[in-house]
Parts: structure tokens; C-alpha cells; sequence
């Protein structure tokens, strides 16, 4: 199974993509993320959406926006609220992880390779077959 991030942007206006790709495609979705982090002293979370694989091609896409989002339990705010709200419409749970910041990482693509490995050691995504 290929699991890939799909970073749609970091959570300004894009948010609200993410929660149209979240609705739109409800029968799909398999699990909403939050993972917090801090970047240069302020509190920021990334939100994300996992969609089920597909059938042909065995594809499974994270959808992500990316530490642009106010950590909600130091600074609530409407982009959040707007994202628990569609977790509630879809009978979902948020899970919540604390990560390292992607800043950490050379390459964008090794940070989300490190979210994959968590996901997956979690059992929130299954494993390769």
C-alpha cells in the first residue's frame, strides 16, 4: 500500500478545501489528525484528513494543512472550531499527536515519511503489506 501526504497548504485559506475534500467525500474519510508542534516559540498545530485506499492502486492520501494553524488549546480559533465541526457532521474523533516541527527535517518529504512511521506504529493508518 502507497500512503502519501498531500500538503494542500497551511491552513489559511486552504482550510476551508480541506473541509469541502472532508465532506465532499465523507463515505472516504478514515480518520482526522491534529498534531501540535511548536515553531520558534508559538504553538501551532497541522490538520489533517485520511481518506481510505483505494481499490485500484491501493492508494491511501493524507490530506494536510500544515503548521499554519493556532494550537487550539492555547488559542482557539474559528479555523479549528470549523474542523471539529465536520469531525461532529461525520461522526468522527479528532486524534491529537504532539511532533517534531517539519523544520526539523531537510526535506519536507522525510517529515511526513516520520508522520507516516507514527501513524502506522500507532495503528491510526495500517501497515504496508
Amino acid at each position: 500500500m502507497i500512503q502519501r501526504f498531500i500538503e494542500i497548504g497551511e491552513g489559511y485559506s486552504d482550510i476551508y478545501e480541506l473541509l469541502e475534500l472532508a465532506k465532499g467525500n465523507s463515505h472516504r474519510v478514515s480518520k482526522l489528525f491534529a498534531f501540535h508542534t511548536t515553531i520558534q516559540d508559538k504553538q501551532v498545530a497541522s490538520l489533517a484528513v485520511a481518506f481510505k485506499p483505494t481499490k485500484l492502486g491501493d492508494f491511501q492520501a493524507i490530506y494536510i494543512c500544515r503548521e499554519g494553524i493556532p494550537n487550539p488549546d492555547v488559542k482557539p480559533n474559528q479555523r479549528y472550531t470549523l474542523f471539529a465541526d465536520v469531525a461532529n457532521e461525520l461522526g468522527l474523533q479528532i486524534i491529537t499527536l504532539d511532533v517534531k516541527p517539519s523544520s526539523m527535517f531537510h526535506e519536507k518529504e522525510l517529515y511526513y515519511q516520520h508522520l507516516i512511521g507514527i501513524l502506522r506504529m500507532n495503528r491510526y493508518l495500517p501497515p504496508m503489506q
